[in-house]
């Protein structure tokens, strides 16, 4: 079975503001996203991106408590939806995902899998280009990713 991927608000942002939202695309067709993630994004989504409603409204505000409303409608979205994997940046938001059972991955791991599967050719300039943008990458980080990516 074809997995679902959906994504939060962070890889949308980080991906555009680099030329690089296709790259979803070409990995994975067709991604799924909330209406409150394409709200928080602020601009039109591709026609390959799918808005889904959350059902669990309830279990939607129980991790807006935590967590901010994309986010949060990422998570119960990924609840509802079997075999799925979602894309999640923010580091307290993959914890809970994580105590939840979500499989979940970074924006850096969408770029690794790219050149994984002979989409781009290499990371680094990759990272490089996210590095002149406003979202952070630790050094450790980064060396993990390069090291992953076998660069």
């Amino acid at each position: 079975m074809h997995k679902v991927i959906i994504s939060d608000t962070s890889c949308f942002i980080i991906l555009s503001s680099i030329d690089e939202l296709s790259l979803l695309q070409k990995l994975y067709g067709t991604i799924i996203t909330t209406q409150d993630i394409a709200m928080e994004y602020g601009e039109n989504l591709p026609n390959w991106v799918e808005i889904v409603i959350v059902k669990d409204k309830q279990k939607q505000q129980l991790l807006e408590m935590q967590l901010d409303k994309g986010e949060s409608s990422a998570i119960a979205l990924a609840l509802e939806t079997a075999n799925c994997t979602l894309i999640l940046d923010d580091l307290k938001a993959r914890k809970i995902a994580h105590q939840l059972n979500v499989s979940f991955t970074g924006t850096l791991g969408i770029i690794i899998k790219a050149k994984q599967k002979g989409i781009i050719d290499a990371v680094k300039p990759i990272i490089e280009k996210i590095k002149q943008t406003n979202f952070r990458i630790s050094p450790e980080l980064e060396l993990q990713a390069l090291k992953e990516a076998k660069e």
